[in-house]
């Protein structure tokens, strides 16, 4: 079973003997820096090509070059169409469409329709409102000529005979 190294943090240093499993020796000065220095320094990254955009001059000639693949590659397994086929498909899609839109168009004459018989209604509805209204004015009116009528001697003290 391979034996798990502990990782020094920042700036901690790992003695000689728990890193390689001998007995720690007192080092010189000299021979700790030159440890140091060889642990302290990271392994080269490998260059890679810049990601960036490949200038190209205009007049530098453009060759397109047919790519060959296997029969197994993915790339050659993808469904082709013909262009009977794409034709079919392309009749079905805007026929698809002109349905959708016959039917969206029913559906709206349908809303605009309803909307008509609502605002008549609600005209019909204004109209006997105001009707009522005028009604419920003219009757508090007579009301109010009834009730400011002559005084019918009631209450106030009874003549005796």
């Amino acid at each position: 079973m391979p034996r798990a190294h502990a990782v020094p943090r920042r700036g901690q240093l790992r003695s000689e003997s728990t890193e390689y499993g001998g007995s720690s020796e007192s080092s010189s000065g000299s021979e700790g820096e030159r440890g140091n220095a060889a642990r302290g320094q990271r392994p080269r990254l490998h260059s890679r090509k810049s990601s960036g955009t490949i200038i190209v001059p205009r007049d530098a000639a453009t060759e397109l070059i047919e790519e060959h693949y296997d029969e197994n590659d993915a790339r050659t397994m993808s469904p082709r169409r013909s262009s009977e086929e794409v034709d079919r498909l392309e009749e079905g899609a805007r026929q698809a469409l002109i349905e959708q839109a016959k039917a969206l168009q029913q559906s709206l004459l349908q809303l605009v329709d309803r909307v008509e018989s609502v605002k008549s209604e609600h005209e019909k509805l204004e109209g006997g409102n105001r009707f009522l209204q005028s009604y419920i004015g003219e009757l508090m009116q007579t009301s109010k000529i009834t009730s400011a009528g002559p005084p019918k001697g009631k209450g106030k003290g009874r003549m005796a005979k």
